[in-house]
């Protein structure tokens, strides 16, 4: 007999291939029969559901929440049975016990992770090296499975200490970078991951240390994937690495590459210029995915740390300032007059007043209200309404903040694509400003049975058996006969994200954005463990941390 059987179900097997109707049988973690009228132990009920493979998310920044919350919450409540985490070059590996306040201080202000949380949530002491970070997730347990790349910033600290931040590589020192990576993937790195992303300044309002790196560096420490063949490579080339560059890149090195993200702004057709040449490309024989978004990427951002303010200078000087500095060069006149012709100059994501809303506020008549509108009826910028207001509440004051992927039509163009990827999820970062680890469900609600952009069984592939077969995650992403039983089931006719809500269950009384209340998401299985039946947490298959560390080459 089987451990259990899902019953009644109609299967999408992540193939892409037509659904059928079917019994799945699961015994010691594997498929181990799909047909009809199957008995097992326990039945699970599945009528009119769909039973899928688990999702794979492939852009968190989970790197450090997997020790204090290993459900990496609110994946785990979306049906994503896979994570990779050590995105944008940020993993937490390795590190010296003398930069730790560093790399967190670069967290903090690239990711918005807070400084006490990072500190009391994560067991610094049980590692230093890639390799000995890996073994102290797998030690400590996960209740997804979990993959990381080794980072270009936490690596090029680990070697340069702060002068990573200041100043070019010596060759000596790419050669001991390059050796670090190398034994990285040895241990089993799914890949290696840098940024050069105008938006990622890190300690001090400075570039973050891989944006300090030439294209030479890059390119060494990318060598180690080629010679282990092995490996994905990661980049935000954020307009600063031409386009060209990646693919000459990609073809020397000959595994697959990716970057984030290739997302949507009304008014402009871009996103058509860089399919177009990621097809040429692919035609050549480049493999460069770049990843997709199904949400439009919307910040609930406060002054205490604006993020999407932070590329400017008067901003980003602030970056490292004590709240009591950041507060009076706010009420300064000269400093908000600079700001202001600052952000009005163009520049890297401009910020559009019309769009910025009050968010969350103790004066509830201005819930809702746009920036502009404020400015128009109050006299003065948006700039001196928003610091205003956030003076008057201790800077609590929250703005919502639509930065990009907002043109509904570029985004149905781009998610049913060959050559794409899903990704730019962000999960586990920026948790007190964004939350979008709900992207599946959302994807399977808004965009598939509600707006009709491609079949289920499309998405499922999308969402299953096409990252993994990128990354090489053996029997997963599929559902069949020795697969490993990482399973979903939902409800086709209702799934949908659910409400955002703000929570403090971090430690260190962190806050964050949740999305743990999914509709018609009703089943997940990791390897074989039910650790979401009837749509509710199964507190005993979470306790059992069923996930596995995905180590590459393994």
């Amino acid at each position: 007999m089987a451990d259990f059987v899902i019953r009644g179900g109609t299967i999408v097997d992540g193939t892409g291939a037509p659904r059928y109707r079917g019994d799945v049988a699961v015994s010691n973690g594997r498929v181990v029969e799909i047909g009809a009228n199957l008995s097992a132990n326990t039945v699970i009920d599945a009528t009119d559901h769909i039973v899928a493979p688990g999702f794979i998310d492939i852009h968190s920044h989970y790197d450090a929440q997997v020790f204090w919350d290993p459900a990496l919450t609110p994946s785990s409540h979306h049906g994503v049975t896979t994570v990779v985490a050590g995105n944008c070059g940020f993993s937490i590996a390795p590190v010296r016990e003398r930069d730790r306040a560093l790399l967190v201080r670069t967290l903090m202000h690239v990711e918005d992770m807070s400084p006490d949380t990072l500190f009391a949530g994560v067991p610094w002491d049980t590692f230093e090296t890639f390799p000995q970070y890996l073994d102290a997730v797998e030690a400590n347990g996960s209740v997804l499975n979990y993959a990381c790349y080794v980072g270009h910033t936490a690596v090029r600290i680990y070697v340069m200490g702060e002068q990573a931040y200041e100043r070019a590589a010596t060759d000596a020192e790419i050669v001991q970078m390059q050796a670090i990576v190398a034994a990285a993937i040895e241990s089993g790195a799914t890949g290696f991951a840098t940024s050069a992303a105008p938006t990622h300044n890190g300690e001090g309002g400075r570039p973050v240390p891989s944006r300090v790196a030439d294209i030479a560096e890059l390119r060494a420490l990318l060598m180690p994937l080629r010679d282990a063949k092995r490996g994905v490579a990661a980049l935000l080339p954020g307009g600063v690495i031409p386009a060209q560059t990646v693919f000459d890149l990609q073809r020397e090195i000959g595994r697959p590459f990716t970057w984030t993200a290739l997302l949507t702004f009304k008014g402009s057709q871009h996103y058509l210029n860089a399919i177009a040449e990621n097809d040429a490309a692919r035609a050549e024989g480049i493999e460069v995915w770049p990843q997709v978004s199904c949400r439009p990427l919307v910040f609930q951002m406060n002054l205490r740390e604006p993020f999407t303010f932070n590329t400017r200078p008067s901003f980003a000087a602030l970056m490292s300032a004590s709240m009591d500095e950041r507060i009076t060069a706010y009420r300064d006149p000269a400093w908000r007059a600079t700001a202001w012709e600052e952000l009005c100059s163009g520049g890297f994501l401009p910020p559009n007043f019309a769009t910025m809303l009050i968010a969350e506020s103790r004066h509830a008549e201005l819930l809702g209200r746009s920036l502009a509108d404020l400015a128009a009826e109050r006299g003065g910028t948006p700039l001196d309404v928003v610091l205003d207001i956030a003076l008057s509440e201790n800077l609590d004051t929250r703005v919502t903040s639509v930065l990009a992927n907002n043109d509904d039509e570029g985004i149905a163009y781009l998610l049913p694509r060959d050559n794409v990827l899903f990704g730019l999820a962000d999960s586990g970062a920026h948790v007190s400003q964004l939350c979008d680890a709900c992207f599946a469900t959302d994807l399977l609600g808004n965009w598939v049975r509600d707006r009709e952009v491609m079949t289920v069984e499309r998405a499922v592939q999308k969402l299953t058996s096409e990252p993994a077969g990128v990354y090489g995650f053996t029997d997963r992403g599929t559902l069949r006969v020795g697969a490993h039983a990482d399973l979903v089931v939902f409800d086709p006719d209702t799934v949908a994200p659910g409400p955002l809500r703000r929570v403090r269950d971090f430690p260190a009384d962190g806050e964050r954005l949740t999305a743990d209340a999914p509709v018609g998401l009703t089943h997940t299985f990791v390897n074989g463990v039910a650790i979401r039946l009837d749509a509710a947490v199964v507190d005993s298959g979470v306790q059992q941390r069923p996930g596995n560390v995905l180590r590459s080459g393994s």
